[in-house]
C-alpha cells in the first residue's frame, strides 16, 4: 500500500499543475484519473443499492467478464465493463489507491485521451490473457475453469493499474515509492519486477487462490509494456523512438550548477516546459522538441 511517491524530476513545476489557493489534493488530480475514481466508486455503491431491490447485483450481472458470456455469447462489452466492477470494498479501495497515486503520472505522459485508451486496453488485455491461459491449460489443474465452467466472473481495475505501473517503471525506473506494508522504500523498477514475479509465481505455484486475477494482472502489464515501448501504436509522438527514461535523465542535469549560461535559451526552454506542464508532451511542435533536445545535449556535455 502506497503512502507517497518520491518523484524527483517528476515533482518539478513543468510536470505538475501548481496548487491553487483552496485546492484540495483531489482537485489537483488529472481529469481522466478523477473520472475513473468517481466512476469506480459510484458504480460499486450503486450496485450495492440495487442489490437491495433486486436481490442480486444487476450491474455485476450485466458487466462482469466471463468466458461463457464474453466469448461464446459475444458480449464483447464485458472486456471493458468488468474494469469498473469490484468484489468488495477492500478490493475497490486497493485499486483506487493505485489509480490515485500512479494514474496522474501516466496521464501527463500520454495526454488524457490516449491515457484513457491505454488504461482500457490494458484492462481488456487482462481479460484476454486470462482467457488464453484458461484455454491452453496453464492455469492450475484444480481450477474450476478446467471442468467446463467458464462462467465464473472476473471483475476489477487491477489489469489497467498493472499496465500503468509497468508504464511508469519504463519511463521513470528510478522513481522512489514508499509502501505502507511492508514499510520500505524502493524504486519503480524494483516494485514492477516484484509484482510481476508475485503474479507469475502465484499462477505457476497455485498460490493465493486468485490465479485468474493474477493472469489478468500479467495481461495488463504485457500490453502496458508494449504500448509504452511503442507509443506510436496509440498515435503518440514522443520525439524519441522510445527510451523515455533516457529522455528524463537528460533533464536531471538542469538541477546541477551550469558552467555556461544562455539566458535566451533558458527562457525559451522554460516556456516550452510550461507548455508541457499544461498540455502534455504531445502538444509540442517538432521545433520545440528540437530545442529541448539541443538543451539536453548541451547540459549533458557540460557535466
Amino acid at each position: 500500500m502506497l503512502t507517497r511517491l518520491h518523484m524527483g524530476l517528476a515533482d518539478r513545476d513543468y510536470q505538475r499543475r501548481q496548487p491553487q489557493p483552496g485546492d484540495g489534493y483531489f482537485a489537483q488530480l488529472t481529469p481522466v484519473v478523477k473520472w475513473l475514481l468517481m466512476a469506480n466508486i459510484a458504480i460499486y455503491f450503486l450496485d450495492l443499492v440495487l442489490e437491495g431491490s433486486f436481490g442480486h447485483k444487476p450491474l455485476r450481472t450485466f458487466g462482469a467478464y466471463a468466458i461463457d458470456s464474453a466469448i461464446f455469447e459475444f458480449r464483447i462489452w464485458e472486456f471493458f465493463t468488468f474494469q469498473f466492477l469490484h468484489g468488495s470494498l477492500g478490493h475497490l479501495l486497493f485499486n483506487a489507491i493505485g489509480i490515485f497515486f500512479f494514474g496522474p503520472w501516466m496521464e501527463r505522459w500520454w495526454g488524457s485521451k490516449k491515457f484513457l485508451w491505454f488504461y482500457l486496453l490494458c484492462g481488456a488485455a487482462g481479460a484476454a490473457f486470462f482467457t488464453i491461459l484458461t484455454f491452453v491449460g496453464i492455469l492450475p489443474a484444480h481450477s474450476p475453469y478446467f471442468m467446463g465452467h467458464y462462467n465464473i466472473p472476473l471483475v476489477g481495475a487491477s489489469a489497467g493499474i498493472y499496465g500503468i505501473l509497468i508504464g511508469v517503471a519504463l519511463i521513470a525506473p528510478n522513481l522512489r515509492v514508499q509502501l505502507l506494508f511492508p514499510p520500505v522504500e524502493l524504486s519503480m523498477r524494483t516494485l514492477a519486477i516484484a509484482l510481476l514475479v508475485i503474479s507469475t509465481g502465484s499462477i505457476i505455484l497455485s498460490l493465493g487462490g486468485n490465479e485468474g486475477g493474477e493472469a489478468g494482472h500479467l495481461g495488463g502489464a504485457i500490453i502496458g509494456f508494449l504500448l509504452v515501448r511503442h507509443p506510436w501504436i496509440l498515435g503518440k509522438n514522443t520525439g524519441v523512438e522510445i527510451h523515455p527514461p533516457r529522455y528524463f535523465r537528460k533533464f536531471e542535469s538542469k538541477l546541477h550548477p551550469r558552467s555556461r549560461i544562455h539566458p535566451h535559451q533558458d527562457t525559451e526552454v522554460d516556456a516550452i516546459l510550461d507548455k508541457v506542464s499544461s498540455q502534455g508532451f504531445q502538444s509540442l511542435t517538432d521545433e520545440e522538441r528540437a530545442i529541448l533536445q539541443k538543451a539536453a545535449d548541451q547540459q549533458n556535455s557540460n557535466q
